[in-house]
């Protein structure tokens, strides 16, 4: 328990860790390592207090105690995320046992990750008697449970409290108290450099009127029109940000991000008080209502939405003959953030012609996020042409 690995708010690793140890000597020793490599990576190494610790490691889930309590001396754990969301404990079970690195899992050592309502996030917990059956688990990494592809991480005690009671708590501490008055906006496309000034910057004149919340629709939905599309400058990167107008309900479906099925919905206009549209905005809305909307106002938040909550799909091609769907994975997870569902060969690369291939992302974030970080990286010594397809 002397390793607390840090999270995102989505529970994800973010890249940091917390170690404690034995003695202040100890310490000393490890806070040499500053800037040397693991694996192709340089590590940078602060100091740290004991309370720092414990804010990242600590937990009390009962849920959570009593699956680390069942570990005996030696216990490994491994945490699997992309799970099916009806996927069952005889599912796991099945998964570890079956193959050459067939491995025991320890009784009653499964815990699901849920959300506070009982969703299920995809997200497991399982433990393993030993180390040499917890490292025979983690070379199933990338196998598949029905058609999706299942990540292994080896875990911590201190990560499950973490990730179990962030999931637990989120829904709480970030739910939106409000109404469904859209008076709210979201910004989408946002550089990571991106601090509160920026937006603040980069809003102009609407900015005053920001709370948590805009004032009132009429500022949510100027905010929208005028900033949709515009770009942000962060030093010398430049993106364009969209801007889009929705409710506290909205935001709540955003941070919640609950399984939608799938339907086509139009897109409705930036909703302005009708009351006070020709006085305060004349030059953004007419005083009738129109029959559809001007392609300058922005859509409607794509939360919203089930359709723009569908996993992302980008098409790649230009592969090489012998290239495998397994290729294709390995090249696109350089980052255990980016979650890929499947990986679909449309046409087998030959001598005449290239292959083609369809991956299927988990959000249409991960998609583009994927797309941003592969422009121009070749898959051996070809680059490839990806694109992401727009449903």
């Amino acid at each position: 328990g002397g390793v607390a690995l840090c999270l995102s708010p989505e529970g994800r690793r973010n890249g940091e860790a917390l170690v404690r140890f034995e003695d202040s000597e100890q310490r000393e020793l490890a806070l040499k390592r500053h800037r040397h490599f693991l694996h192709n990576r340089y590590i940078e190494v602060y100091r740290a207090t004991g309370n720092d610790f414990l804010q990242v490691a600590a937990g009390s889930n009962s849920e959570a105690v009593r699956f680390v309590s069942r570990g005996s001396t030696g216990a490994m754990i491994v945490r699997m995320r992309g799970l099916p969301y009806d996927c069952t404990e005889a599912q796991i079970l099945e998964f570890f046992a079956e193959g050459e690195n067939g491995c025991k899992v320890t009784d009653g050592g499964i815990l699901f990750v849920n959300k506070s309502d009982g969703r299920p996030t995809g997200d497991a917990f399982v433990m393993f008697d030993n180390e040499e059956a917890g490292q025979k688990a983690l070379t199933k990494h990338k196998r598949t449970i029905g058609t999706r592809y299942i990540e292994l991480f080896r875990s911590t005690q201190a990560e499950v409290q973490q990730v179990v009671n962030r999931n637990l708590e989120n829904d709480q501490r970030m739910m939106v108290h409000g109404s469904s008055r859209k008076d709210c906006i979201r910004l989408r496309g946002l550089p990571y450099e991106a601090h509160v000034e920026n937006i603040v910057e980069f809003l102009g004149e609407t900015a005053r009127h920001i709370m948590f919340q805009m004032d009132s629709e009429m500022s949510a939905a100027t905010a929208a029109a005028l900033a949709h599309n515009k770009y942000m400058q962060i030093g010398k990167k430049q993106r364009y940000i969209e801007v889009f107008q929705c409710s506290p309900e909205d935001m709540n479906l955003v941070l919640a991000n609950p399984p939608l099925p799938p339907q086509f919905i139009l897109q409705p206009r930036p909703v302005f008080p009708q009351q006070t549209v020709q006085s305060l905005v004349p030059a953004i809305v007419p005083p009738f209502t129109p029959l559809y909307w001007p392609c300058l106002s922005p859509p409607a938040s794509p939360c919203i939405y089930p359709l723009q909550s569908q996993p992302g799909l980008v098409l790649v091609t230009g592969l090489c003959p012998n290239i495998t769907p397994q290729d294709i994975l390995a090249y696109f997870q350089t980052s255990p953030e980016i979650a890929i569902e499947s990986v679909q060969m449309l046409r087998w690369g030959t001598a005449q012609y290239a292959g083609e291939a369809l991956v299927r992302f988990r959000s249409r974030m991960d998609a583009e996020r994927a797309l941003a970080e592969h422009v121009g990286a070749p898959l051996g010594t070809v680059p490839l042409n990806l694109s992401l397809i727009h449903t």
